[in-house]
């Protein structure tokens, strides 16, 4: 009984220990234009970044990230923070992105994901999928789906970082 207790409380600590403060794994995405990104290059000052993963095809997600972009000045002015968004469109659908970012005017770096691979490592089952990095690219907060107003929510979790 006693080791069973010891196990269950190591496994615990490891779970608990896992699930916070995961660092941005090290993988190589597409840029718009085609070329090798490593995700080790997001940089920002030691400022809060947010990355959004998105498709093409995902209403919630373009809702998420119009909604975003029509406060996105105002957060960046106020807290510095910078928004990222990867598409998770595959290699067939990765040519819709450039014309559909271009279309919605975002001011957003955007990188692709054609092949899936850090969606896997940053364990994205579905999307929107918002992740908020703090100044040592630390997962501090992630949410799932998207509702009007959730973006307030994510501002409080920023203002949070950048006092």
């Amino acid at each position: 009984m006693k080791k069973l207790l010891i196990f269950t409380a190591f496994l615990s600590f490891s779970l608990l220990s896992f699930s916070q403060n995961r660092t941005l794994p090290k993988v190589d995405l597409k840029t718009l234009d085609n070329n090798t990104f490593n995700t080790s290059d997001f940089d920002n000052d030691g400022k809060p970044i947010v990355i959004s993963f998105w498709a093409t095809w995902c209403k919630p997600c373009i809702k998420e990230l119009n909604n975003i972009a029509e406060v996105y000045e105002d957060w960046q002015d106020e807290t510095g923070v910078k928004v990222i968004a990867i598409s998770i469109d595959d290699a067939r659908n990765m040519s819709k992105v450039k014309p559909k970012v271009n279309a919605l005017l975002w001011d957003y770096e955007v990188y692709c994901d054609p092949n899936g691979e850090l969606k896997r490592a940053m364990g994205v089952g579905s999307v929107p999928h918002t992740f908020l990095l703090n100044e040592n690219k630390e997962i501090v907060y992630q949410h799932t789906g998207y509702k009007d107003g959730d973006e307030f929510d994510l501002f409080k979790k920023i203002e949070a970082l950048s006092k």
